[in-house]
């Protein structure tokens, strides 16, 4: 309950005060401000996947707004030759609005990138958008087939089923690449696992599936038993370094991912940045009030 209340009541509080609690896990608000951290996480060893901040937009001309954006962003960020590519939320491009718009929207922003031959990481929302998300996938990764992932989060219960029915668009020469999290939005207990055993086993079942069958995974998890098994599954499975990769959020457990690069494994780093920080950091909240422990905590170490 007095998480709940935290989250309930955190958007009404100044923006200063909120800004104590996030700016660890934030870039900044600025392009600048994502390239600087960027290029501190590659002098550490770390890729990086850059996201402008913004989602569940209400018009199209915001959605063109925020295409601009990102094709400004990719042009800036490989001119610093930066290893890394780019995350998009298709909320942010129309998805709930138009979703034919959208696709045409994100395709423009995976256009730029393929100028680059980089990369674009098409982000899993809440449920409502799982089935819109996976066809505007598809429809990218038949045009652009080295130069598109999706998001699955574990925690889904058709999450496993779904890799599965993607197995006709994979190929040697473009395996399908997927970035495995648990997810964060509040969904039912009919549809989603509730307990952290259940979500932790279906995690390593779905990243299991991704590397018996040629995938790309990105590991996106903060959680040792995770990693552990995702070192037994690479392991027993012989999997080269170059077919997977882990991936952490910015600001986030930094002694246990420098424990994952110094065993040699590849690491990617999750960087947002930008002006709609206070929306996203509330959001999360509301989605998942047990992170109110976390803010009382940075707020009481911060004096």
């Amino acid at each position: 309950m007095f998480n709940k209340l935290i989250a309930a009541l955190l958007p009404f509080f100044p923006k200063k005060f909120v800004w104590l609690f996030s700016k660890p896990y934030i870039a900044g608000e600025t392009v600048e401000d994502a390239i600087k951290a960027s290029k501190d996480l590659n002098s550490k060893g770390c890729m990086v996947t850059i996201d402008i901040l913004g989602e569940f937009i209400k018009t199209l001309e915001e959605a063109e707004a925020n295409t601009k954006e990102y094709i400004e962003l990719i042009d800036r960020v490989e001119k610093e030759d930066i290893d890394g590519n780019y995350s998009v939320k298709p909320t942010m491009f129309g998805l709930l609005i138009d979703k034919d718009a959208c696709y045409n929207y994100i395709r423009q922003i995976v256009v730029k990138a393929v100028e680059y031959n980089n990369f674009i990481r098409v982000d899993m929302e809440d449920s409502p958008c799982t089935d819109m998300e996976i066809e505007l996938f598809r429809k990218l990764k038949a045009e652009f087939p080295k130069n598109v992932g999706l998001v699955f989060q574990s925690y889904m219960k058709r999450t496993h089923q779904d890799i599965k029915d993607l197995a006709d668009i994979h190929t040697e020469e473009a395996p399908n690449n997927y970035r495995i999290c648990k997810g964060i939005y509040v969904e039912p207990a009919e549809i989603a696992f509730k307990k952290y055993e259940e979500v932790n086993e279906h995690f390593l079942q779905d990243i299991k599936l991704c590397l018996e069958n040629g995938y790309y995974p990105g590991i996106a998890t903060h959680d040792k038993p995770i990693i552990e098994g995702s070192y037994k599954l690479i392991e027993e499975l012989k999997v080269p370094k170059e077919k997977y990769e882990f991936q952490m959020l910015y600001g986030v457990t930094p002694k246990l991912r420098q424990s994952i690069l110094d065993k040699g494994h590849r690491m990617r780093v999750y960087v947002p940045y930008g002006k709609q920080w206070f929306g996203y950091s509330t959001r999360r909240l509301k989605e998942n009030p047990k992170m109110a422990n976390h803010i009382i905590k940075a707020i009481f170490f911060k004096g």
